[in-house]
């Protein structure tokens, strides 16, 4: 599938037809990772509540699939140039271990306070990782800095359309395992950082369920998408804020995937900090799956009743399970 460039941004659609395009390229590639149910989870919210294990997917994320997916459409001279990446963790896991299948040189660029697991997994994979300081540096200026000099290409963790495709499969994935339990999702949750999974998620949903809702969830004091969403235009978060979903700290929406969300979505939801701890301590009870903060927001979001559910079937995407072990511990403390 090849994408038209916009010149206005905000003119951006993602065709259904590119996100199964790239579940065609990928499936042999990927896992399709289980669409779980709990009785005991089901109780707690009030609802069917199922959950898309993400967290089993390879590197540990969705994130996979999508970078799976831009790489794969890598000219042969621009995989003798390498990639350059930015992240702070699963993108960086996901485009080393891609690479690293497919024998590209890759850099990635990763924050000086990434979680251990991501920073040594990416060079175990063989990347080159660059630490920077997200209060001082500027990651995508470092990044077409080292672009223009090794003639790499740069593989951005969102805001690109094959890597929003890619993610958009997790959707198509969930619709038909729903579908196969004889399922119709009223609702999907999804968490938000630039706006990649959501993007695809919400155009996979939408187009096969227009009915459904389908809500991007973030942590307290990144809430750009929600703010964004009420506003009806781009808006950023305020400096300083602190949460332990390293992998949502992203200041606003992508150009190209709000662009997809502001049409799609019908709205976003906000979690505290307390109320991610309690998801993914509740996912290890009941799924007994390791969730990463960032990936376990939509499911504290409907344990917290940030949205009514009662009585429906609600999907959420656990999209992530990299966490440091000492952070995994603090949600049992």
């Amino acid at each position: 599938m090849t994408f038209k460039q916009h010149q206005d941004a905000s003119g951006f659609t993602l065709p259904f037809e590119a996100i199964t395009a790239a579940h065609d390229r990928i499936r042999e590639r990927i896992i399709e990772t289980p669409l779980l149910e709990s009785a005991a989870l089901n109780a707690l919210v009030g609802a069917r509540v199922l959950v898309k294990a993400e967290s089993l997917q390879k590197t540990g994320s969705f994130k996979f699939r999508g970078a799976c997916n831009r790489a794969l459409q890598l000219a042969p001279h621009e995989r003798s140039g390498g990639i350059v990446a930015w992240s702070s963790g699963n993108h960086a896991l996901a485009i080393s271990a891609v690479c690293a299948e497919l024998g590209v040189l890759t850099t990635i660029l990763m924050p000086l306070d990434a979680p251990r697991a991501k920073v040594d997994g990416a060079k175990s994979y063989g990347a080159e990782v660059r630490l920077y300081d997200r209060q001082t540096e500027d990651r995508e200026a470092l990044g077409r800095e080292i672009a223009d000099r090794t003639n790499a290409v740069i593989v951005p963790p969102y805001d690109d359309p094959e890597i929003m495709a890619g993610q958009g499969t997790v959707g198509l994935e969930l619709l038909a395992q729903a579908r196969e339990a004889g399922l119709k999702p009223d609702a999907v949750l999804a968490s938000a950082s630039g706006g990649g999974l959501i993007a695809g998620v919400a155009t996979a949903v939408r187009t096969t369920l227009p009915d459904a809702q389908v809500f991007a969830v973030e942590p307290e004091g990144f809430d750009d998408h929600a703010r964004s969403l009420a506003a009806g235009a781009r808006v950023r978060n305020e400096p300083g804020a602190q949460s332990i979903c390293d992998s949502l700290h992203v200041p606003t929406p992508g150009e190209l995937t709000f662009s997809v969300n502001h049409r799609l979505l019908t709205g976003g939801l906000t979690v505290s900090d307390t109320e991610v701890r309690r998801a993914m301590r509740v996912a290890f009870e009941t799924l007994k799956l390791v969730a990463e903060p960032g990936g376990a927001a939509p499911l504290a979001a409907l344990l917290a009743g940030k949205l009514d559910v009662s009585g429906k079937t609600v999907v959420t995407v656990l999209s992530g399970g990299n966490v440091d072990a000492d952070m995994f511990q603090s949600a049992f403390s």
